[in-house]
């Protein structure tokens, strides 16, 4: 998607989202990876990058930056991830 955007968002709002995108997975292997008291912590910090994802690629829709058809294939995508780390996270805390 940072390729449709033209010169001026690419190294800002591409950029940003990115960056949100690669802290989101970076979180998720620390959660994979971390002892079972830990791994809640590090599933509500993938949780807030999610969201912050899913806000910067509505900012893309509301902007008109880039074709909808792409935002919204990359919003479900990301939205399925946030539900599943929120049934990771909900398995976590009931044990």
């Amino acid at each position: 998607m940072n390729d449709s955007l033209n010169k001026r968002w690419r190294f800002s709002l591409g950029k940003s989202i990115e960056d949100s995108i690669l802290s989101l997975l970076s979180e998720l292997v620390m959660a994979k990876n971390a002892p079972k008291p830990l791994k809640a912590s590090y599933l509500i910090k993938a949780c807030a990058h999610q969201e912050t994802c899913m806000l910067k690629l509505r900012l893309c829709l509301e902007l008109k930056l880039v074709n909808e058809t792409k935002v919204f294939q990359a919003q479900s995508t990301v939205e399925e991830v946030g539900r599943q780390i929120g049934g990771w996270l909900k398995s976590v805390q009931t044990q």
